[in-house]
């Protein structure tokens, strides 16, 4: 099933017994405009209640980036507050429909991820990486912050390193997030990541669903407040995306 629109990206689901697996493209190094976010998140929460699902395999299309994320068109597009607060909020909804699923959500991640990509990743219960699987939060250097994925990604690395990856907005390669814990296993080749993801998956399709719900709820307890936490943080980018300081640093790095 394929929905969404060439303009705004896509998302395709398939179901293959107990294994789902969501994968979403986009023209512009897979990122995420607004319609693409909520699509994902509508699919995911449509899973989450598909009781024959036991597993959902989040992926992004082609062979280059994983995903680039936020839509500088669409941030460019801000005008007021309010849009501004809605574009963010997509990425809470996507955050929050991941980590509240009571099926696991595995990331397969091929290719560079930054800013809303490194989110998805930090809210997947287990992501699985290529060695071509750098990642940064570039919000930083765009006058922004990376304040909606923020407590999702903290929760995954840890205050220092999340830190670290927020403030000098430098790429890190795969293996300095498999050693901060936010891939759990680094892979040679697409090949081997397929590999892995497909064992993996068939591994969790046999398992007890009452213990991946209990599990789940365990991995993900205390977020109980976090769509009151993820509105405000949304609310603060949205006011951010508004300064002339943002606006100039967008048109200067789609310049280069």
């Amino acid at each position: 099933m394929n929905t969404t629109d060439a303009q705004h990206g896509t998302v395709a689901v398939t179901i293959d017994g107990a294994i789902a697996t969501v994968r979403f493209g986009h023209p512009k190094s897979n990122s995420l405009p607004g319609p693409l976010l909520a699509r994902l998140a509508s699919e995911i929460n449509e899973l989450s209640v598909n009781s024959g699902v036991k597993v959902i395999v989040l992926r992004s299309d082609g062979d280059g980036a994983f995903c680039a994320g936020a839509s500088f068109d669409e941030l460019k597009a801000v005008t007021d507050a309010r849009s501004g607060r809605e574009f963010f909020s997509g990425f809470a909804k996507v955050i929050l429909a991941m980590i509240r699923s009571p099926h696991f959500v595995v990331a397969r991640v091929h290719g560079k991820a930054a800013g809303g990509g490194v989110g998805l990743i930090a809210a997947a219960d287990y992501a699985l990486a290529s060695d071509k699987a750098s990642l940064k939060l570039s919000e930083l250097a765009l006058g922004l912050g990376p304040f909606v994925i923020g407590p999702v990604v903290q929760r995954k690395i840890g205050q220092a390193a999340f830190a670290a990856l927020a403030i000098d907005a430098a790429w890190r390669d795969a293996y300095w997030g498999e050693r901060h814990a936010l891939y759990a296993r680094v892979l040679a080749s697409a090949e081997e990541l397929d590999t892995a993801v497909g064992q993996l998956t068939t591994f969790l399709s046999q398992t007890n669903p009452e213990a991946i719900k209990q599990l789940k709820s365990t991995l993900w307890n205390d977020t109980d407040d976090w769509d009151q936490l993820l509105d405000r943080r949304a609310a603060i980018s949205g006011a951010l995306a508004l300064s002339a300081h943002t606006r100039a640093a967008i048109e200067k790095f789609e310049s280069r």
